[in-house]
């Protein structure tokens, strides 16, 4: 931070004002578990590029086909889990170097915190927290998140996408009939 105020003093004081936890993971009280894409919609719209031209409910049944097929994918893949944790939390790394200094943490095995508070954001074990917990001679399995037990996994896609009936098949109230759907107004940046 001390740098961001030297090169832009007045986007440190911005920062600082709206509070870390805001801008930063490592302060944020929410968990991402290891997700670090907000934006959904660039991701789709990178595969939808020809359908974008499409009428918006052709678009519809792309983009509702294109989630069935993922979730079908993702679905297949979890009924295939054997293990106690998902396949990326199983592959955690255990090999764990603790280094004086600054890089030794403090880990409440209790609260589930560690002071590099990588347990806390990702709900994994640090390294830290897996020399404390081996050390106590405790199942290490008990300090993951219920979010990575291949359990949670597989009832995450245990629901069906189903697909949209045949549009001569929807009913559609009158007032919504009626409504029309316009393109947004854009303008050019000089135009602003």
């Amino acid at each position: 931070m001390n740098a961001l105020m030297l090169v832009q003093p007045w986007l440190g004081s911005y920062l600082q004002e709206v509070g870390y936890e805001r801008w930063s993971r490592a302060y944020s009280e929410g968990h991402r578990y290891n997700i670090m894409t907000t934006n959904i919609s660039e991701c789709i719209n990178a595969i939808l590029v020809k359908e974008r031209e499409l009428p918006v409910t052709a678009l519809a049944e792309e983009m509702r086909s294109l989630v069935q097929r993922w979730h079908y994918e993702r679905q297949t893949e979890a009924e295939k889990c054997k293990t106690r944790l998902t396949p990326s939390a199983e592959t955690f790394d255990t090999v764990y170097t603790v280094l004086d200094g600054d890089k030794n943490g403090v880990v409440d095995l209790q609260a589930r915190t560690c002071s590099c508070r990588r347990f806390q954001l990702e709900q994994l074990p640090c390294a830290h927290a897996m020399i404390a917990i081996r050390h106590s001679k405790r199942d290490v399995y008990d300090f993951y998140s219920e979010y990575y037990n291949s359990s949670t996994w597989k009832a995450t896609y245990a629901r069906v996408v189903y697909p949209l009936p045949h549009q001569g098949d929807w009913v559609v109230p009158n007032e919504v009939r009626d409504v029309k759907v316009l393109p947004p107004d854009i303008r050019s940046v000089n135009e602003r």
